[in-house]
């Protein structure tokens, strides 16, 4: 019999796949670097947010209905990933950005550059 649970688990992982999805979609559709990075991380961050509250409301559903600790450990170990994801994703797409640019990769169709304007400053050149 399914229960109530069994179906929010389920609308997790749909959301998830959803997402993880439109971020592979972003992948092959975006024309840059960075759009590429915007659409992909933005969409997996937060698909695996919802990957992770199925795997929480599953083990703490679990520990409900039996009271076995192993289940609060996978919901704690859940979180703790989730939060190493919420800080390492955008700092890694962050780094990949402006990695790229300081390499030289220019966006497509900017009209305005804003953190090269910074940079030149920073160097003591004009604008």
């Amino acid at each position: 019999m399914t229960t109530i649970v069994e179906y929010i688990i389920y609308a997790f992982l749909g959301i998830n796949i959803t997402f993880n999805l439109l971020g592979s979609f972003a992948l092959h559709r975006f024309p840059d670097v960075y759009t590429r990075l915007h659409g992909a991380t933005k969409c997996t961050t937060f698909g695996t947010i919802f990957a992770v509250l199925a795997v929480i409301v599953h083990a703490v559903n679990q520990l409900h209905i039996t009271g076995d600790p192993k289940y609060l450990q996978m919901a704690l170990h859940s979180l703790v990933a989730l939060i190493a994801l919420l800080l390492t994703n955008p700092t890694g797409a962050h780094a990949i950005a402006k990695a790229a640019h300081l390499s030289g990769v220019k966006p497509v169709r900017a009209v305005v550059d804003a953190y090269e304007v910074k940079l030149k400053r920073e160097r003591g050149g004009e604008e």
